[in-house]
This record gives structure tokens, C-alpha cells and sequence, in this order.
């Protein structure tokens, strides 16, 4: 990767951070309306990795157990996204959900992949990002009862890219994918015919300048001709959290439930 793609992926990084805040200020200021959300910090076992699980806090749990969002924030993926992880699990969420906040973890000094995957690695990785979401998810069915028909995935701009490649490999946890102001490179994912029978929901704008629209629209084409089940929804207004946020959250994943309803169980 030369130096000009890693200035632009250091620029896109900064303008996310920016939307995000935004977002934190235009929604509320300070966390009152979240403090009674429950949460919980993590360490992955025999590794430096955490992740924060969002939600159980009721005195039963769902009699097939939880149905699961598992939320890999764009900009740097830390864990200062956790107060906008916990709107989503208060607005966009029945109580039927945890969420799984994975924190991005930084492999060497000034590192640009905040997501590395097997083929977007970076040196000194002892957990590509798709082992990550399956290592944390089994954690907490250790813990927990969980859903594995509803086991979905929300990755935003820097996130996106390896919510695709998660959705995409072999032996993935994942019953569908939410992929929200991304990019698309099917370079660096798995084989694409591995998409048939599998969900992806694409939410982007058509005036984003950060992460190209037309990125979206190849993951549309490309995943459908694969035989996987794709909605592209579209907003106004560029990169980043625009709009009613939490009601285009609430119907991405809506989405995905329907399909998998529609497939049979194994």
C-alpha cells in the first residue's frame, strides 16, 4: 500500500471520528438517557483482545435465547464508541438482543487496518478480526443461552470491510451482515460465491465522498450474481450517521430477520 492510500485511509478515519461525535452530541449530551443500560467490559481468554456486551440486564431471558448483534465501529474501533453501541441496543434493539461491542486492537504503532483480516493483515496480528467475533461469541453462549439463527453483524466504515469478509468466510457464525458507509474491495475477502444463501443489508449515501457510493452498488451486483440476498438502502447527506439513525438501524436488521426466517432451519 503506498503512502498516498495511507494518508486518504488516515483521512477517512478522521472524518468518521468527526461524524461520530457529532452524532454523540446531536443525540444526547452527557449519557443520561443510557444509564441504565447495562454493559459489561471483557478480556478474550489467553488473549489482550476486549469487547463489551450491551444488554441481559432482564430477570428472564428468551426461551430460545438471545438474538445477537455483534457491532465493529468505524473510525479507530474503540471503545469510545460504546455509549452510540448502547443507543443502538435502547432504540433500534428489542430486548430480545445483546450486542457485542468488539475494541479494536492495535497489533504494532501507528497502525492503519483498524480491522485486519487474513487478507488485510498486518504484522505481529495473532487474531485476524473473523476469529475475534467467533472467539467473543462463543464467550458469551458460554455464559448465556444464544439464538445462532440470529447472529448478525454491524460494521460502519472502517468496520465494514471485515463485516464482509466475516460474513463471507467458510465457517462464519453469521446469519447476515449490515454494512453501513463502506467500502467493497473483493480483494480483500474471501471467494465471493461463498455469498449464496447468505444476507447482507447496505446502507450508504449516494453523496458520500469518504467511501464511494458506487462501492455499494458493486456489492450489491456482485453479492446478488453470488446468489446471496441483498437490500441497498440509500440516505441523503454523505458519509456518516445521518437522518433518523437508529430507525434505519432498527430496519437493516428488521431485514435480515425476515430472511432468516425465510431460510429452513438446520
Amino acid at each position: 500500500m503506498n503512502a498516498h492510500s495511507l494518508k486518504r485511509i488516515a483521512t477517512r478515519t478522521l472524518l468518521t471520528a468527526a461524524c461520530f461525535e457529532q452524532l454523540l452530541n446531536g443525540v444526547a449530551h452527557g449519557q443520561d438517557d443510557i444509564a441504565d443500560v447495562p454493559s459489561a467490559k471483557y478480556q478474550l481468554k489467553d488473549s489482550a483482545l476486549e469487547y463489551h456486551v450491551i444488554g441481559g440486564g432482564g430477570e428472564t431471558s428468551p426461551a430460545k435465547g438471545y438474538k445477537v448483534l455483534i457491532a465493529l465501529p468505524g473510525g479507530d474501533g474503540s471503545a469510545d464508541f460504546l455509549p452510540f453501541v448502547k443507543r443502538i441496543y435502547q432504540h433500534a434493539l428489542s430486548d430480545e438482543y445483546l450486542v457485542i461491542q468488539l475494541v479494536a486492537h492495535p497489533w504494532k504503532r501507528n497502525q492503519k487496518i483498524i480491522w485486519p483480516t487474513p487478507k488485510n493483515s498486518v504484522p505481529g496480528m495473532k487474531l485476524s478480526t473473523e476469529e475475534f467475533l467467533a472467539a467473543a461469541l462463543d464467550e458469551v453462549a458460554e455464559r448465556v443461552k444464544v439464538d445462532k439463527r440470529h447472529v448478525y453483524a454491524l460494521g460502519w466504515s472502517s468496520g465494514g470491510p471485515a463485516v464482509y469478509a466475516a460474513a463471507l468466510d467458510k465457517k462464519t457464525p453469521l446469519t447476515g451482515a449490515f454494512v453501513a458507509m463502506s467500502v467493497f474491495k473483493p480483494r480483500f475477502l474471501p471467494p465471493l460465491d461463498l455469498a449464496k444463501g447468505r444476507a447482507f443489508y447496505v446502507w450508504h449515501s449516494p453523496d458520500d465522498r469518504v467511501c464511494p457510493y458506487r462501492m455499494a452498488r458493486d456489492a450489491e451486483v456482485q453479492l446478488r450474481k453470488n446468489g446471496a440476498d441483498v437490500k441497498l438502502e440509500i440516505y441523503p447527506g454523505g458519509h456518516g450517521w445521518r437522518g433518523n439513525v437508529f430507525g434505519a438501524l432498527r430496519g437493516g436488521v428488521s431485514w435480515l430477520e425476515e430472511q432468516t426466517q425465510q431460510r429452513p432451519q438446520k
